[in-house]
């Protein structure tokens, strides 16, 4: 086999998993295309089957979604998403930062029953909690408060961002936390001053994923909720009437919805990719 055929048949399988590649991130980004083009068709046009390419654009269903039209304003449903979302986040991170560095840097004894520990608290269904988490929100008082959905998203993320930070934590020299403590630092020095911005990459995919699960949650958030503190995903469903589905509405909110998310994602799309790929290669 002569040299350039060696060199070539390379060249093609790179290209061809290129193409693969882009054909699947096409199909993966067709729907959100489609749903925002939707978004800006009239009601009767998004309901046309099949849908027409070429019918006139319009913003009724932002209008609709903002309240201009004489529904709900969405705001009080954005503004609590997102204290939830960031509270609940920020309250991961601190309590999952100084677990890690349990598990990794310092490992306890038998630290690996407790990380399958962890995990187990994630094979039960949401579901499965749901009735017992409602009778105590009852009894104290804490139904329709935000406050109880920080404490369960913190809950609920807090064993995935355990799992993930370990991982990220093993990779940091001990070297250099040796050097810290021979210097007089104390824990929580070291872990804000030494570990946090060695492992910022893998900190700051976990504080994207958490964010995600927080911001698109409905079950608890569709139970435990009313008025005051109904989210965005809750607010969402409300657009579902018995008088149909209103598809162009719909489109609009769920874009407008997603926002932060995709917001977030592409303003840490570097740190995002650099801590999933943190601890995978040895």
């Amino acid at each position: 086999m002569s040299t350039v055929a060696v060199r070539t048949r390379p060249r093609r399988q790179g290209a061809g998993l290129g193409l693969l590649a882009w054909l699947v991130g096409i199909a993966f980004f067709l729907p959100i295309a489609w749903m925002a083009l939707t978004s800006f068709h009239s009601e009767a046009d998004a309901a046309t089957n099949p849908p027409s390419f070429a019918a006139s654009l319009t913003l009724d269903g932002y209008r609709e979604f903002f309240g201009t039209g004489g529904g709900a304003s969405p705001w009080p449903a954005l503004i609590n998403s997102t204290v939830a979302s960031v509270a609940s986040t920020l309250c991961v991170l601190l309590l999952a930062l100084p677990a890690a560095y349990a598990l990794s840097v310092r490992p306890v004894r038998k630290w690996t029953d407790v990380l399958f520990f962890f995990l187990s608290t994630k094979m039960m269904p949401a579901v499965a909690g749901l009735l017992p988490i409602y009778l105590f929100a009852k009894n104290a008082g804490l139904l329709d408060n935000i406050w109880l959905l920080v404490l369960l998203y913190t809950a609920m993320n807090l064993p995935i961002a355990v799992w993930m930070m370990q991982s990220f934590l093993a990779e940091v020299p001990v070297a250099v936390i040796e050097a810290a403590q021979i210097d007089g630092a104390r824990l929580p020095t070291i872990l804000a001053r030494v570990v946090a911005p060695i492992a910022l990459p893998g900190i700051a995919a976990t504080a994207l994923i958490c964010f995600i699960f927080s911001w698109n949650e409905l079950l608890f958030a569709r139970v435990l909720t009313g008025v005051v503190a109904e989210t965005a995903p809750v607010f969402l469903t409300g657009f579902i009437t018995s008088q149909g589905l209103f598809l162009a509405k719909v489109c609009a909110a769920s874009l407008v919805i997603s926002l932060p998310v995709l917001a977030a994602g592409f303003a840490a799309q570097d740190k995002l990719v650099q801590g999933l790929s943190l601890g995978a290669v040895k």
